[in-house]
């Protein structure tokens, strides 16, 4: 009786076509980008206002309901997968550009807007919105926000966070609140825009993101350094960095991705390649072609094998792209593909690349590495079957000691991937016992019933710290 008053209450706010709990869409919401985690919602709404995200909110407030707030489902770390079953409000009515204030140079936008979307509606305004996820043509700006989202220009432009100036959320008691706004400066007591960026949706719905915007570069240009020698790859990014340049991508592939991404794309790219080093640098055109030249000299000075120039924009672009396209050239190899994300000091690059190879050896696994050699964000990505639970064991173990590596090198467990499922366990290795509880007194104080994407960024036990065999 009690659900059934529910699903009328939901069904007056939003309509009855908007509220669902029919069998498909409880399925096509009870998984995300993550593989292997699934759990059924018992329902699903989709609002179409802010309005609507309140009424909605206070009804499930009231009954004790908890809700997970998603856009696309193309987060890696179970982050929308809705564990405690409860309600999936999924955003995508909510998907308008609400002003782009050419004064301010900031937009408005609803959280479902698709990212994609959005960048190229900027870019033909003649601006740019830099932060550039693999993801962004399904994911949503909600999604990005709730991720705080990376991307291969995070080494010069920063990341999501760098550019939400302003929020509008609803908060679990079913509250409306403003953070910030079209203000370059704003100081006025705690930073709670920061703080939502990046929760996860254990805090807060965001319902409208001020987004700052830039103008464009006026050139690009882009190169391929390819090298027999890892150490080289890696010792040329820190070479990039300490000659004052700051590319606007220095992204990284080892022999196994280089493999898979050519047969995808057909680039003709040589195999024979330990790694390649994909740049690309952006500015004034004087500025681009000196620092271009000088990465060049960098690149042949460590010793790589070809440095490559893209002749023009489109040559580029299918580079680019070619990178972006590595998650899916390894998913085509076998069923099951685990994308993770580890970060180090740029330094330590090819330390973090080898303790990868020897921890798939170790556990007899097969881990590919790609990522954003720039900013220390690796991407080791196993490709396995999940019939096959004891090969997934050892993919798991493999992944909590890289995990443990990530964090001796002076590192962490994630660095754009977010929390979620999938890294709660080993939450604690990087922020400590204090500062875990610190995280969970602010989450008590926003969501006292816990209702908010439960199960997420806390886990019910710390997983134990292994000692690492390496050599």
């Amino acid at each position: 009786m009690a659900e059934k008053a529910l699903a009328s209450k939901l069904r007056a706010i939003v309509g009855d076509r908007y509220y669902r709990e029919d069998m498909e869409a409880r399925v096509a919401h009870s998984y995300d980008g993550t593989p292997m985690l699934q759990a059924l919602p018992d329902g699903v709404v989709y609002p179409a206002s802010t309005a609507e995200v309140a009424a909605v909110m206070k009804v499930l407030a009231e009954h004790r309901v908890p809700l997970v707030s998603r856009g696309s489902g193309s987060n890696l770390c179970g982050g929308t997968v809705p564990l405690e079953g409860g309600i999936v409000m999924v955003m995508h009515r909510m998907n308008r550009i609400l002003e782009v204030d050419l004064e301010n140079l900031t937009a408005t936008v609803q959280p479902g807007l698709i990212t994609a979307e959005f960048i190229a509606h900027i870019e033909s305004l003649g601006l740019f919105y830099p932060p550039d996820p693999s993801s962004m043509r399904i994911s949503t700006i909600g999604g990005n926000i709730a991720e705080c989202s990376g991307g291969l220009r995070g080494l010069k432009y920063g990341t999501t966070k760098d550019y939400v100036i302003g929020l509008e959320a609803v908060l679990a008691s079913g509250e409306i609140i403003r953070t910030g706004g079209k203000l370059m400066k704003d100081v006025a007591g705690y930073d709670l825009t920061k703080l939502l960026v990046g929760s996860e949706g254990t805090l807060a719905i965001i319902t409208e993101a001020t987004l700052k915007l830039v103008p464009p570069p006026r050139a690009k240009k882009t190169m391929l350094a390819m090298y027999r020698d890892l150490y080289g790859a890696a010792r040329t990014v820190s070479r990039i960095i300490e000659a004052r340049i700051i590319p606007a991508t220095l992204e990284f592939m080892d022999n196994p991705t280089i493999r898979v991404v050519d047969d995808f794309a057909k680039l003709g790219l040589p195999l024979d390649m330990e790694a390649i080093l994909l740049i690309e640098q952006d500015g004034d055109p004087e500025a681009v072609e000196r620092d271009i030249a000088l990465i060049e000299e960098i690149c042949i000075a460590e010793r790589a094998d070809r440095v490559q120039v893209a002749a023009d924009r489109e040559e580029a672009e299918r580079l680019l792209t070619a990178r972006r396209s590595a998650f899916t050239a390894l998913a085509r190899l076998r069923p099951t593909t685990i994308l993770e994300d580890a970060t180090v000091p740029r330094s330590k690059i090819a330390d973090m690349v080898l303790r990868i190879n020897e921890i798939a050896r170790k556990y007899n696994v097969t881990i590919a590495t790609f990522g954003h050699a720039g900013d220390g964000n690796l991407h080791p990505t196993a490709t396995t079957d999940a019939r096959d639970h004891d090969e997934v064991h050892r993919v798991e173990q493999a992944f909590a000691e890289i995990f443990e590596a990530s964090i001796e090198l002076g590192g962490t467990i994630t660095g754009e991937h977010g929390v979620g499922i999938v890294k709660a366990p080993y939450l604690e290795w990087k922020v400590g016992s204090a500062g875990l509880d610190m995280m969970k007194g602010i989450k008590q104080a926003f969501d006292p019933h816990r209702l908010l994407n439960p199960g997420k960024l806390f886990a019910k036990e710390t997983r134990k710290r292994v000692v690492l065999q390496h050599e």
